[in-house]
């Protein structure tokens, strides 16, 4: 019964479920986005509000930036490998709903954060986050395990690119909700608004703009009605009840090692690389505020709406298109030819910028702003999407979130490895233009490993099922 309902499944025309289960599945990957990119914005308010009679007045050290981004990251990883698991054990529908109201709870608390003294509005600020990301973690393995369950196999990459694309959504939601915040405080404040002041209201700003998060995870009430589908009765909701294959080997064993292990190590590897380069050039985004939107001779909400609006440019520009981009040619030519060519484009643009460094870090200049918007197309035409599709049509259905809540967690690992660079080429919270200079031709080197790795190791899966997908070399 189970082998005839998936060959229906791979057969079956495009219809309104797979629309619907693209929006629920990608519910959490737009929190993920909305807490990354809303976070240098609410950081600016931050140092606005607290850190105003500091020696470096108004600017958060990066120590406590990438704190604050560094505990996402870890509660990220553990997410993954804990949830990834779960979602093989437990069934995916249930343990899905779990990490959902883990990351509405936590992105409520985010806005709360207990307190309004600097220490306690941090220290409780990253203790919320780092429970956030245990629920961001936990959406990955499952909604791309989801949606690759759930597709035909003609359409899989479109429609799991699809569900990753709402990254973008959430980059966008994160940026105009700042810019709407903003202007509110500021035309409220105007009569007592001065450069060289910060009114108490903002404060609230930055909790308002976090809090906008819970709204979209609304739509997770709607989950079971789309994940009844006869597909996720047939693939783990009840693991116990299905009939075990004599000859099945369990994930730590040298039979799984021999038949997949290449491609975990394909999957983790490239993943880990490419989120040192996308973090790191995510990261990079507040040197490129200081240095060409004059953040210094404004007040506090319009500071916050010039980072804003700058990282709307960005994701209307690069980020968005290039996720779409994605959409329409990964059935047509497949995952690992995106890969290798989004890698090699990051690379060449990274080189382009970073060689000529000690110009582009000297001079005003648009040319340096488009390249570094490329960055974010490349990856999201290219490897930013692709490792997250390959790993949930690689694997057997028994190990396959768990193996993909793997490979997600190195790449966070590598998000953090990719926080330290920036930190050291950004020490003392002054950017250094050789040290920056090396990190960027770094960051180039790192895509083209990546596209070597891609090269060697990625198997294609375009226009193949998950079964043959997974079938033993």
């Amino acid at each position: 019964m189970g082998l005839r309902v998936l060959s229906a499944l791979d057969a079956a025309k495009i219809q309104y479920y797979h629309f619907k289960a693209i929006i629920i599945a990608g519910m959490g990957l737009f929190t993920d986005a909305y807490d990354l990119f809303c976070l240098p914005p609410i950081m600016k308010l931050l140092g606005r509000v607290y850190y105003e009679y500091d020696h470096d007045k108004y600017q958060i050290p990066q120590v406590v930036l990438a704190t604050m981004l560094g505990t996402v990251l870890l509660g990220t990883v553990i997410g993954q490998l804990v949830f990834g698991i779960l979602g093989d054990r437990m069934g995916r529908r249930r343990v899905y709903g779990i990490s959902l109201m883990l990351m509405v709870l936590s992105s409520v608390g985010c806005g709360f954060s207990i307190c309004r003294t600097k220490t306690c509005v941090l220290v409780s600020l990253g203790v919320f986050r780092f429970f956030l990301g245990l629920g961001i973690g936990g959406d990955y393995p499952l909604s791309a395990t989801i949606m690759s369950e759930f597709a035909n196999k003609n359409t899989r990459g479109a429609f799991i690119a699809a569900v990753f694309s709402m990254q973008g959504l959430g980059i966008l939601a994160s940026s105009m909700v700042t810019m709407v915040v903003s202007k509110t405080f500021e035309a409220a404040a105007s009569k007592k608004l001065s450069e060289h002041h910060t009114p108490e209201d903002a404060d609230l700003a930055w909790r308002y703009t976090a809090l906008v998060e819970n709204n979209a995870l609304q739509a997770a009430k709607d989950m079971g009605k789309v994940l009844d589908v006869s597909i996720f009765q047939i693939a783990e909701d009840d693991p116990m009840q299905q009939p075990q294959n004599p000859s099945s080997y369990p994930l730590i064993s040298m039979q799984f090692l021999r038949v997949h292990g290449i491609d975990l190590f394909s999957c983790a590897t490239t993943w880990l690389l490419l989120d040192i380069a996308f973090y790191s050039s995510s990261l990079f985004q507040s040197q490129i505020y200081r240095e060409n939107l004059e953040l210094q001779d404004t007040n506090v909400y319009n500071e916050a709406f010039k980072v804003a609006f700058f990282q709307t440019m960005v994701a209307i520009a690069a980020t968005i298109p290039g996720y779409w981009f994605t959409v329409y040619f990964i059935d047509r030519i497949g995952r690992k030819k995106i890969q290798m060519m989004g890698f090699l484009c990051m690379g060449m643009v990274y080189f382009a910028i970073g060689i000529p460094y000690h110009y582009w870090g000297t001079n005003e200049n648009k040319g340096f702003l488009v390249l570094y918007g490329l960055t974010f197309f490349f990856a999201n035409f290219g490897p930013n999407t692709t490792t997250f599709i390959v790993p949930a049509e690689l694997f057997p259905a028994r190990f396959r979130s768990t193996c993909h809540g793997i490979s997600g967690a190195m790449g966070k690992v590598g998000a953090f490895f990719g926080t330290l660079g920036f930190l050291w080429a950004t020490k003392n919270n002054e950017p250094r233009i050789e040290a920056t200079g090396i990190a960027l031709v770094s960051l180039g080197g790192i895509c083209l490993l990546g596209m070597a790795l891609t090269y060697l190791f990625t198997r294609e899966t375009n226009g193949r099922s998950l079964e043959e997908n997974e079938k033993e070399k």
